[in-house]
């Protein structure tokens, strides 16, 4: 898709963002591409990602897929405006067991009030798919 920000400066607008994102640095989630419409981040293996079995939690997966379709939507919104998910779905597809996890996210509609989004989860050593994941993202006045 070709979408178009209405914010000229929605790469900073996002970075500045991010910085806010206390549990994003916690886990050491790095945001490597920003396109409108379109995000790619990642995330090394850390001991307390796991689960007792040993692959990365899925709360971690999940939480991945909510951030990048989120800032995917977040693209797209004017300075005034952000985004929160209204509806996400997720599907795990195999465990998480790889060194780097890269999670990709991109909107698939662009509305006036809502975005539609997609996510996949991805083994960065393996390319093997953990999770597919779709999500509703609102947009909400910036609150100041």
């Amino acid at each position: 898709m070709n979408f178009q920000p209405k914010n000229p400066l929605y790469q900073q607008a996002i970075e500045e963002v991010l910085k806010q994102q206390n549990f994003m640095k916690h886990i050491g989630f790095e945001v490597t591409k920003i396109t409108p419409g379109y995000v790619e981040g990642e995330i090394f293996f850390k001991d307390f990602l796991r689960q007792q079995i040993g692959f990365i939690h899925g709360g971690v997966i999940a939480t991945l897929a909510d951030v990048v379709c989120g800032i995917a939507a977040a693209t797209l919104v004017s300075e005034f405006e952000n985004v929160v998910t209204s509806d996400l779905k997720i599907s795990f597809l195999n465990p998480g067991v790889g060194n780097r996890i890269l999670a990709q996210g991109w909107v698939i509609k662009a509305g006036s009030r809502m975005f539609f989004c997609e996510a996949e989860i991805i083994d960065a050593d393996t390319q093997l798919l953990i999770a597919k994941s779709s999500a509703t993202m609102v947009i909400i006045p910036k609150l100041k």
